[in-house]
């Protein structure tokens, strides 16, 4: 790495003096050979997705509980409606508020204390004696979970070499479902009343989630600052150093020296302290117009699909096909697995085939599925175990399209928006899909399987509509470096070309 600038001033870690640089970081880092450094990352970050899987499915499975007098809450039905609500919002906020700091601050800043904020909220959960505790709990354990979402996956793909990134991210966004299936098959212990008191079990479920995000946490502050971030915000020597020792612990690892990288592969850089929000907008909405509508499309649709389809369909199974309360949250562990093995069975294919082609498969494919499903339900051809097995099939492809959505919008946007791009479109997914959709849903279900019928082609409509704009739109980010994919905006205007090259 060399600098244009004569000064030699030393930089401070509270205020770095800003230059213009060259650097090679980026080739360096996607050059590297799979390691321990990688798992590390991917252990310390990416089992994050299983305790929201987990949060999601306890509170959905605790619903009824909390309306028994004896829970020591005593929630109305409504209530339980509005906690799941308040969740969402503390989700979508969350992730607004903690992308830009993500952006301005640094990765693992930010992917410390959202994890932190995530483990506070939970116990204070457990220890909930009033409504009102409550709701402010879950808006605040949304908030952790949502920020994590901008913070660990744009830490993710700056960290993870560039033939691996796509199945590394879509295998790690898929992990939510083993927390999912965990937390159904724990909901159904620790509701039993043989067991546990009734006012007990719930608060141990949410106690068990914050013993393990503890756990993360301790893994977690062992994984650095993204290298990419710290270039970027006039910490290139500090930067270079933790690459270089990387690269030496790698080499130890294997035996044999890394290639070189040449210097045509350097980037000319204009060091930032941060990007406003005014900037961020602009560049979304004018310099990437098209890569904007592509976000939002995959976001709304895969948002719609999960959330009003996959969280009501214990409401489906209990109050349609007639399956008792306590064997409805059974079903939700095959479709779990379904959604976990769909992103690691196809993962790779992402990286191979290709993005637009395997994407376009995914989402149209399982909006296909899901019509096919509805017609044999509303022929009354499925019972509930037939009507699992299809839901299986279908989110096997559809869990592998969502996933590719954060991996999407992560790539797609330069460094300096990265993580304020995943928070925006998570946020605008999360917020339509996770309160229109269910809220739609508890009406059809409430008219009879012809109306939830309609509802799942909707979902199939917005999917397969997704999947057209991948088609059309989508960018072919397979195997290539993050800066050309998308060039910096604090990158030499020269290098802006490359931007032209992907779409």
């Amino acid at each position: 790495m060399s600098a244009h600038s004569s000064d030699s001033q030393e930089q401070t870690a509270s205020q770095p003096r800003l230059r213009t640089i060259e650097t090679t970081i980026p080739a360096r880092m996607d050059r590297l050979p799979w390691s321990r450094f990688h798992w590390l990352v991917v252990i310390g970050l990416g089992t994050v997705w299983i305790l929201d899987g987990l949060e999601v499915t306890i509170v959905g499975a605790i619903g009824s509980r909390l309306t028994e007098p004896d829970s020591g809450l005593g929630l109305t039905t409504a209530q339980v409606g509005l906690a799941a609500a308040i969740y969402v919002a503390g989700a979508c906020t969350g992730s607004l508020v903690f992308g830009y700091l993500t952006d301005r601050f640094g990765r693992k800043k930010l992917f410390i204390i959202t994890l932190g904020l995530y483990l506070l909220a939970t116990v204070a959960t457990a220890f909930s004696f009033t409504p009102l505790v409550f709701f402010v709990c879950r808006f605040f354990t949304g908030a952790g979970i949502g920020g994590e979402y901008s913070a660990i996956n744009s830490a993710i793909d700056e960290l993870i070499p560039a033939r691996r990134r796509g199945l590394v991210d879509l295998a790690i966004n898929g992990s939510y479902w083993l927390g999912t299936a965990f937390g159904a098959v724990l909901t159904v212990f620790l509701l039993n009343k043989d067991l546990f008191a009734a006012d007990f079990g719930w608060r141990l479920a949410f106690g068990l989630g914050a013993v393990l995000g503890l756990v993360i946490l301790l893994v977690r502050r062992n994984v650095p600052e993204s290298p990419r971030w710290m270039f970027i915000h006039g910490r290139d020597r500090a930067a270079d150093e933790l690459v270089e020792g990387i690269e030496h612990d790698i080499e130890e690892q294997t035996g044999r020296q890394l290639d070189a990288v040449p210097q045509d592969k350097a980037i000319e850089i204009h060091q930032r302290r941060s990007t406003g929000f005014g900037e961020i907008v602009r560049t979304a909405v004018t310099r990437y117009p098209k890569r904007f509508v592509l976000g939002l499309s995959l976001f709304i649709g895969q948002a719609f699909l999960y959330n009003a389809v996959f969280f009501t369909y214990a409401l489906v199974l209990t109050k349609l096909l007639k399956v008792p309360d306590d064997v409805a949250p059974w079903a939700l562990v095959p479709i779990a697995i379904g959604n976990f093995l769909g992103p690691l069975i196809l993962g790779h294919f992402f990286d191979s085939v290709g993005r637009r082609f395997m994407i376009t498969l995914s989402y149209v494919g399982s909006g296909v599925l899901l019509v096919g499903t509805g017609l044999l339900f509303d022929s009354g051809a499925l019972d509930a175990f037939w009507l699992t097995a299809c839901w299986m099939v279908v989110f096997f492809l559809a869990s592998a399209g969502a996933s590719s959505a954060y991996l999407t919008v992560s790539e797609i946007f330069p460094m300096e928006t990265r993580a304020m791009s995943i928070a925006f479109f998570y946020a605008i997914g999360t917020g339509l899909g996770g309160i229109i959709g269910p809220i739609l849903f508890g009406h059809l279900i409430e008219s009879g399987i012809h109306a939830v019928v309609i509802g799942y082609y909707i979902g199939a409509g917005l999917m397969i509509a997704a999947g057209l704009v991948e088609l059309f739109l989508g960018v072919d980010a397979e195997g290539k470096s993050l800066e050309e994919i998308a060039t910096p905006l604090s990158a030499s205007p020269t290098s802006s070309e490359s931007d032209s090259k992907v779409g």
